[in-house]
């Protein structure tokens, strides 16, 4: 089984940044307003593809973004390379994929296997909340149409 500690703690900020002032530190705010929509199944090769366009241009190889450690994983010629490949691997054992995955799909933005990309992701939408973030200083990424 994959380490829950992290999801599980994504999970928490998440729902905390929705029912509770945002940041936690400022009582005077009020919750973030989005929806959070909880998927427990891996993403589909598409979704996959999407994430990757929405990650720092450093997230170059698929295998090195979605898979983790675990020791079902295959390692050097074995690991799959392509979004298909990993999607495919993922599909068939889930303890192969990095949690949690994290999507602001309407901000473009995402965040795998690393808490401190969901606070990104929740720091982006308060500043979006708060005035201090224009649509367009959004860091998009390229081909992205508004």
């Amino acid at each position: 089984m994959f380490n829950s500690f992290r999801p599980r703690l994504a999970l928490n900020l998440l729902r905390a940044s929705l029912s509770s002032p945002y940041p936690q530190n400022n009582p005077e705010k009020k919750p973030l307003d989005f929806n959070l929509d909880v998927v427990e199944g891996v993403p589909t090769s598409d979704q996959l593809n999407t994430i990757m366009s929405y990650l720092p241009s450093g997230s170059i190889s698929p295998s090195m973004t979605f898979l983790s450690a675990h020791f079902a994983t295959p390692t050097g010629a074995d690991r799959p390379e392509g979004v298909k490949a990993v999607a495919k691997l993922v599909q068939e054992n889930p303890n192969a994929l990095k949690w949690p995955i994290v999507v602001d799909w309407n901000g473009g933005q995402a965040a795998v296997g690393d808490v401190e990309g969901v606070k990104g992701i929740l720091e982006t939408l308060r500043k979006r909340r708060d005035g201090e973030l224009k649509e367009e200083e959004v860091d998009q990424p390229k081909g992205w149409f508004t």
